[in-house]
């Protein structure tokens, strides 16, 4: 595989600027490291975020401009660095999105979601896969996918990762009769239908504005679908539970009113998981506001074995990662489309094609 010496990326030149698509050198690696040709990158909403924050953030967790976007990696090994086995030139990974550094106490407990170090990385403060070109640490950083498309096992690395961790985190309690909600059927969220479907005997109901998504999650496997964040489907919830409420509740929108109405769906002994981080409130009072014995649970990102896992369950076809395709020329358009709710699948920018 020839690797030409300059490449384009989609790139943040200065805080609160627009990126721009600008020509650069292929990245050179070191020890340790692997070239990935990049097959595809998908898109995120925390992308549009990372397009406003102010220096004076950005500084603080430790992120330096200018950096190339693009935390969904998908592709093929362009080149080995010395020390490194188990890759070949040629084969298809994909690289997992969150940053860790593996030697921390969290990590070494296999908690590196929340490693304190893992605030800067690949896309987010560092050089992502917006790029024809990226270099990523290996093995740590990089998954054998198989026979999978790199550009559709792309997304699995953060929307189906982080989707898979919070199933994880509530799946103890999934027991036949239960029942598991998936507020905001976007691309989080249809990864955590599929993912309850594969892996648990729950009923699953998701929630969201847009009918177009209720529609996917239907196709991907919801037994029901509600419109709306309000007491009109507050009810209906309620009345799908047989009026005991869900033994689960996974938000991936965490606005007030996503807030309220799921911890307000909770069953006692049940959980409420906010994943999603639209500056949402918990305002419920302790006493009596409360699901009784029940966990209200939050969290980002997820773990370098839930990358390996999730793509273990989409090589044996029990979920699937579907994607809207975008040539790098067409990067804005793509993201238009993801603001605008606009998209079915994930979008994919495909920088080499």
């Amino acid at each position: 595989m020839s690797t030409p010496s300059t490449m384009l990326a989609y790139r943040l030149l200065e805080w609160q600027q627009l990126p721009q698509l600008v020509e650069l050198d292929v990245p050179a690696i070191g020890v340790g490291e692997v070239l990935v040709k990049v097959a595809g990158n998908g898109l995120c909403h925390s992308d549009l975020t990372m397009m406003e924050i102010p220096a004076s953030i950005g500084e603080m967790i430790g992120w330096h401009m200018p950096f190339t976007l693009g935390h969904e990696v998908g592709g093929w090994i362009a080149a080995v660095g010395a020390d490194v086995t188990g890759f070949d030139v040629g084969q298809a990974v994909a690289l997992v999105s969150p940053s860790s550094c593996g030697v921390c106490g969290l990590c070494l407990r296999g908690h590196d979601s929340a490693c304190p170090h893992g605030l800067a990385g690949r896309g987010y403060g560092r050089d992502g896969g917006l790029a024809q070109f990226v270099a990523a640490r290996a093995p740590r950083d990089v998954v054998h996918i198989g026979t999978l498309d790199p550009r559709n096992a792309a997304p699995l690395t953060d929307a189906g990762a982080t989707s898979y961790h919070g199933v994880r985190k509530v799946l103890h309690k999934l027991t036949p009769g239960s029942t598991a909600v998936v507020i905001g059927a976007g691309g989080l969220g249809a990864f955590a239908v599929q993912i309850l479907r594969a892996l648990s005997p729950a009923t699953v109901i998701a929630i969201d504005n847009n009918p177009s998504r209720l529609e996917y999650a239907t196709e991907v496997g919801a037994h029901h679908t509600l419109v709306g964040v309000d007491a009109q489907s507050a009810g209906a919830l309620r009345r799908l539970t047989n009026g005991e409420g869900a033994t689960a509740v996974l938000d991936f929108v965490g606005i007030d009113a996503t807030i309220d109405m799921g911890v307000g769906a909770v069953q006692p002994y049940g959980t409420y998981a906010v994943i999603g981080s639209n500056g949402g409130t918990l305002k419920r009072p302790w006493y009596g506001g409360l699901p009784r014995d029940g966990e209200v649970i939050n969290f980002q990102g997820s773990s370098v074995s839930d990358a390996h896992e999730v793509v273990r369950l989409a090589e044996k076809g029990l979920i699937r990662s579907d994607a809207d395709l975008f040539p790098m020329q067409q990067v804005g358009d793509a993201y238009d489309a993801l603001h605008h709710g606009r998209l079915r699948g994930r979008a994919v920018v495909t920088p080499n094609d």
